[in-house]
């Protein structure tokens, strides 16, 4: 085998025995710390005043994704395969991004056309 061969096939190991026992511990409690700082933000912080509504919404935004990115990246297996990620997340949000542009444009236009 050549030394290309070799690297690439230590390469392909590594990323596929990445899921091991720990690793599935230590993501399962990342997980778990990111739901419980949601849980304290919509249980303590915002119903007792320390926090308002249109500051927790954003931050629920971004645990959520950040949930999000750990499911999919390694329950999923995506981390592993970089092109499969860019297709699975960055193709649907930009999708989702054109909707909501074309969306908007045409509701101004039926909102102009009542006046």
């Amino acid at each position: 085998m050549s030394s290309t061969e070799t690297t690439h096939t230590e390469h392909h190991a590594e990323e596929h025995e990445g899921m091991t026992r720990k690793r599935i511990w230590n993501v399962f409690f990342v997980l778990l710390g990111i739901t419980c700082v949601e849980f304290f933000i919509a249980l303590y912080l915002v119903p007792h005043g320390h926090m308002t509504y249109h500051s927790a919404n954003p931050i629920y935004i971004v645990l959520t994704l950040a949930k999000a990115f750990y499911i999919v990246g390694y329950f999923m297996h995506l981390k592993f395969e970089k092109l499969g990620l860019v297709f699975a997340i960055i193709v649907p949000v930009l999708f989702i991004i054109g909707l909501i542009l074309v969306l908007t444009n045409e509701s101004h236009h039926w909102i102009d056309l009542r006046m």
